[in-house]
């Protein structure tokens, strides 16, 4: 049974397959020959006078012939719907892949999307692939080392929300249970992962992949005074270790100076890569959002945030609202504006100054911001959406490494960042 004030109708319960066995009756309905399903959805982006407008802005703010080319969509696109149709028919949710924090963060930007929208399907798909990992007991086939697994538990808190079936308590309280024991620096900050090669290190990206997660269990299964307190003190001691004087950050710290890009003096790696400060920029809003004000530490936070809003602002790229791929670097050899963490900039502003948490003055700059990055998606050959220049995932390195980084179309690290990103925009035109 659905939770009080769920959003939408429960979806029907069914028999749930082990965690080790191939799609069976959590598997949606077959879907329509891809070719099919293709021609459907490019009729249907063709006919969207019916859709909600959303247009990108024309040549106004000085954006190359070459990226304004790109951006091949009928006027009136909803680019959010757009993108969901268009990953559901390229992948199933047997086949999108396996635990993982990029699929994580686009089905949780595919579930913005669903809250608007209350389009079963796009529910039931995330549910048909959570269901692939949890079994009928709540049972998850995870041993959560490292901070990127547990991103996906998002989902699991979701679904406890959605459809009150208390297996999916169950799985997540193992993420809850792991964190007692996970290793620490010795100011309480949860390392990167438990291994050796990650071991004493805090890395920018890893307060998204735990943060949101911790507050959001907590709301769901009462479990407040812990999580919201971990939650801040891990993003303020991330801060105090990563955060430069330009209000931006570096990649990464080791506590232990052993690692081969730490300095020995700071413990810090070398340059401030772009998507690792919008992991934290999108982690900090998430939390403000959730915790009391009376919290102890969000003073500091929000100085944090502050700082960090400012640093964003003045690396924006003025010829096309996005952020480079080195964000302190942009007017050097082969820098490239990246659009994942463009979306996660333009996200993270806009929400902190709907929420007070920065001046109203930093909406102008998510806006231009949000343009930038429409420009970057557009419909292919087969009628469905191409979002490009996404870098990889990628480790910590120098600048040789970050801006030779492959730079993909469609990656999932893109995909979520635009959805999220572009459900919370839709709200401020």
């Amino acid at each position: 049974m659905r939770r009080p004030g769920s959003p939408t109708s429960p979806i029907p319960a069914r028999p749930e397959p082990a965690a080790s066995a191939p799609p069976g009756p959590g598997t949606p309905p077959a879907r329509p020959h891809r070719r099919t399903a293709r021609a459907v959805l490019a009729a249907l982006l063709a006919g969207c006078a019916a859709l909600t407008a959303q247009t990108a802005p024309a040549s106004a703010d000085g954006t190359p012939a070459a990226d304004r080319a790109s951006t091949a969509g009928p006027q009136g696109t909803d680019w959010s719907v757009a993108m969901v149709e268009s990953t559901t028919t390229r992948f199933t949710p047997a086949t999108i892949g396996g635990w993982s924090y990029p699929v994580g963060l686009y089905l949780f930007g595919q579930y913005q999307t669903y809250r608007r929208t209350h389009d079963e399907r796009h529910l039931t798909y995330i549910k048909s692939y959570v269901d692939r990992f949890v079994d009928s007991e709540g049972n998850i086939g995870q041993k959560f080392n490292n901070l990127d697994s547990i991103q996906a538990g998002r989902l699991l808190v979701i679904l406890h929300r959605e459809t009150g079936d208390d297996r999916y308590r169950v799985a997540a309280r193992k993420i809850r249970d792991r964190l007692k024991t996970y290793p620490r620096t010795e100011d309480g900050g949860f390392w990167h992962a438990d291994t050796a090669s990650r071991a004493h290190q805090l890395w920018s990206d890893g307060v998204y992949m735990v943060t949101p997660f911790l507050v959001e269990y907590g709301e769901e299964f009462d479990d407040e005074t812990y999580t919201d307190r971990e939650a801040v003190e891990q993003l303020n001691v991330y801060a105090r270790h990563l955060q430069a004087d330009n209000g931006l950050f570096q990649h990464a710290y080791d506590e232990s100076r052993t690692a081969t890009w730490a300095d020995k003096d700071t413990g810090r790696a070398p340059e401030q890569w772009c998507r690792a400060i919008g992991w934290y920029s999108m982690a900090a809003v998430n939390v403000l959002d959730a915790t009391p004000r009376s919290d102890p530490g969000r003073p500091e936070l929000l100085g944090h945030v502050r700082k960090l809003a400012a640093g964003i602002a003045r690396a924006q790229d003025p010829a096309t609202g996005r952020w480079f791929q080195v964000v302190n670097k942009g007017t050097e050899s082969g820098n490239w504006t990246e659009t994942s963490c463009s979306s996660m900039f333009t996200f993270a502003l806009s929400r902190a100054a709907e929420k007070g948490y920065v001046s109203p003055s930093y909406e102008s700059v998510a806006r231009r911001g949000h343009a930038g990055v429409l420009k970057k998606i557009s419909l292919g050959s087969d009628g469905l959406t191409d979002l490009t220049d996404i870098s990889i995932g990628t480790n910590v390195g120098d600048y040789a490494f970050y801006i030779a980084r492959p730079r993909q179309t469609n990656d999932f690290h893109g995909l979520g960042a635009f959805l999220i990103m572009n459900e919370q925009l839709r709200k401020k035109r």
